[in-house]
């Protein structure tokens, strides 16, 4: 077991708090320009602005391309005339894919019974996906949505498409202009994230390790989820495979959380340390009725409309505490 240095404590403690009383306003695009110098080079070190990031959120009007560089879909070392020429073979690139699949996709309706089974999963829940805002007006082209999320399958052979990605993707669609952003910001998403909402990868892995911490940092509801609780954290696979989405009552909310994870700060797969925090929640009400498994897990589904800064804020609190604590060398490996 090994104990961490007191500053990454005390970093996220200060981050928690800074979050929490939104001591400085979100990143705006006077701000962003100002990272940059007159060739486009980053000015400031990736951490710097990462750390902001975390403590304090991007502006709607600069979220696109701080996103980009989150993603490693722009390299942070590049100057602006290489993002432009990124950009381009992206869209080639993106051209390129979408003629390839219209070529093979007679070959795959005939001779591949999961290709066709995906496409009608995916046509399912782009059809029962509600699309319009509280006025009526039309957010999304399900059409589209559609198109890209069968690239997507075709072309990603770790990430297969699951329930879910159509809701992800969509949250993508509403964040940029073009078809081609859509795409490649959703792949290096899955990437960037290590593949953590993905259930034949990270999903799993995630579940463990919730378990590891909970066992580490609250043993007595580690012993109620194994006894009369069981079952309940193996059940909250949704909350990885959506990345919280449905949890959150906006999308900047969703989109607040979703950056901090590509942040990497305040530690790798911080959403872990949210899932625990959520979890907490209902801890108290879990203990003091001797809740089941069942009912744990529905008391965790009616946890909805949370404000993102607050979750972000109690798991870098969390965090803090972990810092304080001997860390059995898989949950180091994991977050470190």
């Amino acid at each position: 077991m090994t104990t961490l240095s007191p500053e990454n404590s005390l970093s996220a403690r200060r981050s928690a708090t800074f979050i929490l009383e939104k001591r400085n306003p979100p990143i705006d695009k006077t701000e962003w320009d100002s990272f940059f110098d007159e060739n486009g080079h980053l000015a400031k070190t990736r951490d710097f602005i990462c750390v902001n990031i975390l403590e304090r959120g991007l502006h709607p009007f600069v979220r696109t391309e701080a996103w980009k560089f989150l993603t490693g879909y722009y390299s942070w070392q590049s100057s602006r005339d290489e993002r432009l020429m990124v950009d381009t073979n992206r869209r080639r690139n993106y051209k390129a894919l979408c003629q390839m699949y219209e070529k093979i996709r007679p070959l795959l309706e005939n001779l591949h019974g999961n290709f066709t089974e995906t496409r009608n999963n995916i046509a399912y829940d782009i059809q029962k996906l509600y699309d319009k805002d509280p006025l009526g007006n039309v957010l999304v082209d399900k059409k589209k949505l559609e198109k890209t999320l069968l690239l997507s399958y075709v072309c990603n052979t770790k990430a297969e498409y699951q329930r879910g990605f159509h809701e992800m993707v969509m949250l993508f669609q509403l964040m940029v202009e073009h078809d081609h952003e859509t795409f490649w910001l959703f792949q290096f998403f899955l990437q960037k994230t290590e593949h953590s909402c993905v259930i034949n990868i990270g999903v799993g892995k995630n579940l463990h390790m919730l378990n590891n911490l909970i066992a580490l940092l609250d043993p007595e509801f580690s012993e109620h989820l194994k006894g009369k609780g069981s079952g309940a954290v193996q059940s909250l696979f949704p909350w990885f495979c959506l990345c919280f989405q449905r949890a959150f009552k906006s999308f900047d909310d969703v989109w607040r959380l979703w950056e901090v994870l590509l942040t990497g700060k305040p530690c790798r797969n911080f959403q872990v340390l949210v899932a625990y925090s959520m979890l907490q929640m209902v801890r108290e009400q879990a203990l003091l009725e001797s809740m089941s498994g069942d009912a744990i897990l529905l008391a965790c589904n009616n946890l909805i409309d949370l404000d993102a800064d607050e979750l972000i804020s109690a798991a870098c609190m969390v965090f803090a505490e972990l810092m304080q604590k001997e860390i059995p060398q898989p949950l180091k490996d994991f977050f470190f």
